[in-house]
């Protein structure tokens, strides 16, 4: 019984450790992130996950800045 508690308590510890970006855009948008979006140096595009879980790229001369939210 105890095995399976603190397995529990691991699980929601590391489901708790990933962390919510935002974007700001250079039209104003403020962009909510699930997790960090990462720069393609090839193609010079931010791809990120939206909150729907939906994979997103963004130009990254679009970008003004990308906060941990």
């Amino acid at each position: 019984m105890n095995k399976i508690i603190v397995v529990m308590v691991c699980v929601a510890a590391l489901s708790a450790c990933g962390s919510d970006y935002v974007i700001s855009t250079k039209s104003g948008q403020m962009i909510e992130t699930e997790g960090k979006p990462k720069l393609d140096q090839d193609t010079g595009m931010y791809r990120y996950k939206d909150i729907d879980g939906n994979d997103v790229l963004i130009n990254r001369d679009e970008v003004v800045q990308i906060k941990e939210g």
